[in-house]
């Protein structure tokens, strides 16, 4: 937000740049406009007057040569140049300006019945005119408008300073603690006011109740891990107490297997849950372990799914695996894995595959169509049969996770051959 608060300043600044850019452009502009305007009007008047003069002199010979304050005439034989000034003499006919070192003049030389005509135009007093009347008027009312826009830029950037103070007192702020305590209103800079304070004063009220839900999400994540697993345990402590009965009948030993998948999967899914439920912060620490242990504890926690199906479960390693990350949430994405793996493949095998840089879980199920495919990861979709048990969140879970911690999942299926979930961890422990 800081940077979008800079950007602002930026865009003021280069407005107030530009504009005094086209001021400066104007000015020349202008000045270089009239340097050209004034060459043509004084050359067209000179023509106008050279034309009336030999009018005049047609019907007076002795007509004399025009003379006045701004203009001078010579009417001279060709050969007799004498009574001309010095920068005159070499000039021929037509249309001459003279150097500054000459006197600067605009002059035109026509020759008719053997005369010479000279007429010398002063374009000082011109200059003088244009500059008074003409440039200085201009500087005048572009000075005021450098001083407007300059004054406006200080306006504006005294305007928008409350707005980006308050742009980087929200960027430095913990999303998992927002602190609102700067923007409390006695603590507020003076420029903070108008429609600033009011949306000092809403900042400062949303900071506050997401800090409370932030606080309520924390005390309900550390509650819910002891007090969800408590009973969990519990249970599942019952039935292998219970799976020892040797006087259990054969009904009740299948209803009894399939409260203890019912835990087990009760238990993943709240562990995924907690982890997921810290947006920033899952919690638990990194740690460096073997892929290869954890997935053996996994196996065997999925195989009472496959409790009366003829399918092969394995494990094989093909090279080391070793990651530094919260070992229990790799245990939850493979695990997750594994039990959609088991739900769905009813004969054949599930094999698990371990390379140095991935983990694959391939089973021989009922695979998914192209258009199941691409809505696998899809919370509660369910591909093939229906009425197989689950809830439909394992895969979306796993995504999740996957994206959380920058370990792609990728699935290949189809449909009535079977279904390969690859995960690959693009940052590995060398061996």
């Amino acid at each position: 937000m800081s940077e979008a608060g800079g950007d602002l300043r930026r865009k003021l600044r280069t407005a107030f740049v530009q504009a005094a850019a086209i001021s400066i452009a104007a000015v020349l502009g202008v000045v270089g406009a009239s340097a050209v305007l004034k060459h043509v009007l004084i050359q067209r008047a000179l023509q106008q007057e050279a034309a009336h003069y030999w009018q005049r002199l047609d019907a007076d010979p002795h007509a004399p040569v025009p003379d006045t304050y701004n203009m001078t005439g010579y009417l001279l034989p060709p050969q007799n140049t004498a009574g001309l000034p010095p920068a005159l003499r070499p000039l021929g006919v037509g249309y001459h300006a003279l150097s500054k070192a000459q006197g600067g003049s605009l002059v035109l030389v026509e020759e008719r019945h053997g005369m010479r005509l000279f007429l010398l135009f002063k374009q000082e007093q011109v200059d003088s005119l244009a500059f008074w009347f003409g440039v200085v008027p201009l500087v005048l009312v572009l000075g005021a408008v450098y001083l407007t826009a300059w004054a406006t830029y200080r306006s504006s950037r005294r305007a928008v300073s409350p707005v980006i103070w308050l742009a980087r007192q929200v960027e430095e702020w913990d999303p998992q603690r927002p602190d609102a305590s700067a923007l409390e209103p006695h603590r507020l800079p003076g420029d903070v006011e108008g429609e600033a304070l009011t949306l000092a004063n809403s900042l400062h009220g949303f900071a506050s109740r997401i800090g409370r839900f932030v606080e309520r999400e924390h005390n309900f994540t550390r509650d819910a891990s002891h007090e969800l697993r408590t009973p969990l345990a519990v249970i599942r402590v019952a039935g292998d107490m219970m799976q020892e009965d040797e006087s259990l009948s054969p009904s009740a030993r299948r209803s009894l297997g399939r409260i203890q998948a019912a835990g087990c999967d009760m238990e993943t899914l709240i562990e995924a849950f907690l982890i997921l439920a810290r947006e920033g912060d899952t919690g638990l620490p990194d740690e460096d372990f073997d892929a290869m242990e954890v997935l053996h504890d996994e196996i065997e926690k999925a195989r009472p799914l496959l409790q009366g199906k003829p399918v092969l479960l394995e494990l094989r390693e093909l090279a080391p695996l070793r990651l530094r990350a919260p070992e229990r949430v790799f245990s939850v994405l493979v695990g997750n894995l594994l039990r959609n793996a088991c739900n769905y493949t009813e004969a054949g095998s599930i094999t698990v595959t371990v390379a140095g840089d991935s983990v694959a879980i391939a089973d021989t199920g009922v695979g998914m169509s192209t258009e199941e495919l691409t809505r696998a990861f899809d919370p509660f979709f369910r591909g093939g049969d229906q009425r197989r048990e689950g809830q439909g969140i394992g895969l979306s879970i796993v995504r999740r996770l996957s994206e959380r911690y920058g370990w792609p999942v990728k699935l290949e299926s189809k449909a009535g051959v079977g279904t390969t979930a690859t995960i690959s961890f693009p940052s590995v422990i060398p061996a």
